[in-house]
Order: structure tokens, then sequence, then C-alpha cells
């Protein structure tokens, strides 16, 4: 009963990011405006090209409309949050508002596991199925495949921000975090959370797990095929219509499992030692990744770069 009557409601948490480090502070700020403004005109322009150009309304740009999209809504639920907390003394954020944070942020990152797994079968057809491609991946099928994507990532995030925001939080309210990250919150509980972290592997073999052998085994199939072209030229051709989406695949699951799959649970939970190498990881994994999708995606699709070039000149024509 005594520890009972001393247990604390917390409404509010304090996010420590780089708070021991101003002068890393005010760098950071800096480079990461210039890195979120980077992120919304190159994703902006891949959307306006997708939806602008007829010839581009196809299954495979389609879904980079969606990537495009979904990177801007993930580094939008963080990168504001992170820039105001470089500029504010005492950087905190209501437990909604938190909850609301970890949820969009894990909503995204679900999400583009699913799109980018959906993004490989879209390739394998192309190249191992070329005749029935049309037939596969007509309209009726990948609307709701990138549709189901969204939905399926909405869900895991719905679970595993519920069940961490139902959690008692005992007066410990430091995050050692830039944001409201799940598995930072988890550590703040004053009470058993196995039933979380079994929740997250199950979500981490669903999510990482199962989209990572899917695209491993498409692009075995993958690869198989364009060994078998006769002509240099042709492996060549048929080799770059896949290379943009196995570059960012590459880059997202390599930063995204280096991040999650160490035992995280098994972390001292000290509020006032900070894990710099963790820190910086996610933020790479928030805020560089969702940057170079587009420039990978523009320096090595013929298609997008003739797309972008038209629509420059046609724009200076009008003016």
């Amino acid at each position: 009963m005594e520890s009972s009557n001393q247990t604390v409601s917390v409404t509010e948490f304090i996010l420590l990011g780089l708070s021991a480090h101003p002068k890393l502070e005010k760098m950071f700020f800096v480079l990461i405006l210039l890195m979120y403004l980077v992120i919304l005109l190159g994703n902006g322009v891949l959307i306006l090209v997708t939806v602008s150009v007829s010839h581009l309304h196809t299954p495979m740009y389609f879904f980079l409309g969606n990537l495009s999209f979904l990177d801007i809504c993930y580094t939008t639920s963080s990168v504001p949050l992170i820039l105001d907390s470089f500029l504010t003394p005492r950087k905190t954020i209501p437990f909604s508002a938190c909850a609301m944070q970890m949820f969009l942020s894990f909503a995204m990152g679900a999400t583009e596991c699913v799109l980018l797994g959906m993004m490989a079968f879209d390739r394998y057809v192309a190249i191992c199925n070329p005749l029935r491609y049309p037939v596969v991946m007509s309209k009726a099928a990948y609307v709701p495949m990138a549709a189901s994507s969204w939905a399926a990532g909405s869900a895991a995030s719905m679970v595993q921000t519920s069940l961490a925001m139902k959690l008692p939080f005992c007066g410990n309210n430091i995050i050692n975090h830039f944001t409201c990250e799940i598995l930072a919150i988890l550590k703040l509980a004053c009470a058993d959370i196995s039933i979380n972290v079994i929740s997250m592997g199950v979500t981490n073999v669903i999510f990482l797990g199962a989209p990572v052998l899917f695209i491993f085994v498409s692009y075995i199939f993958i690869l198989t095929t364009i060994l078998r072209i006769p002509s240099a030229e042709g492996r060549k051709k048929a080799f770059s219509t896949c290379s943009a989406h196995l570059a960012v695949v590459v880059i997202f699951y390599g930063t995204i499992l280096f991040m999650y799959g160490k035992p995280k649970s098994k972390d001292p939970l000290g509020a006032d030692k900070q894990d710099v190498s963790d820190k910086l990881t996610s933020l790479f994994y928030g805020v560089v990744t969702p940057m170079l999708n587009p420039i990978i995606y523009s320096l090595r699709n013929k298609d997008v770069k003739a797309a972008v070039r038209n629509l420059v000149a046609q724009k200076c024509f009008t003016q």
C-alpha cells in the first residue's frame, strides 16, 4: 500500500536527446533541417511525377509513389519534434502526443517493411513472368496490395502502442532518445513488460523476418532469370529495373535490423547513461534513409529522370 500511495502518474515525458552535448545540438539542427527539406523536395517531386506523367501509371511507380508519401509521413512524425528538441531547453512532450508520435512512426516503419516486399514481388513478376505481368499486376491487384500494406502497418502499430501506453509509469519520465521510440518507452515502465517484449518479437518476425525472407527468395529467382538472358545488354537492362529497389532494401533493412536485432530488453536502465551509438543509428534510419530513396530512384531510373526534365521544361516554358 505504501508503494502504491507513492506512485506518480506521468502526464508528460522529457526527451533527453543530445542535451549533454549542446554544441552538437546546434550542428545537428542545421544538418537535420537540410536533410528534412531534401526529403520533402525529393519525395514530393517523385509523387508529382508518378501522378502527373501518364506513362508512369504502372504498378512499379504506383508503389514508388506510395513509398515516397510514406517517407514524408514518417519523417514528419518525428523530425519536427527532433528539431524542436534541439532548440528547447526543457524538451518535454505530453503523454498523448508521445503516444500519437509513437503510433505514427511505428506504423510508417511497419508499412514500409511490407511495401518493400510488395515491390519485390512486382519486380519478380516483371522479370520472371513478363508475359503474365499485365494480368498478375493489374490495377485490381496492385491497389489492394498497397492498401493492405498500410492497413497491416497501422494495425501492428495500434497493438504495440496500446500495449505500451497501458503500462504504469511511476515517476521516471526521462526518455533517453530523440523521440518517443517504443523501446525507450518500455524501459520506463514500472511493471512486467514480458508481454510487450513477446509481442514486439512476434511483430519483428512478421514485419522484418517475413519480408526479408520473401525479398531474398524473390531476388534468387530474379537473378537466376537474369543470368539466363543470353546477351549482356539484356542482362544489364533487366537488372537495372530492380537495382534501385535492391539498393533501398539493403539500406532500409540493414539499418533497421542493426537497430532492433540485438536484445534491447537486457540493456542497462540508467536514465543518465546515453547510448549515443543507438541514437545516431536511429537518426540515420529516420532521416538519411528517406532522403536517399528518391535520390537512388532518380539516379538509377531513366524514366524518372526524363519525366522530371520534361516537367521542369514545361514549367519553364509556361513561365
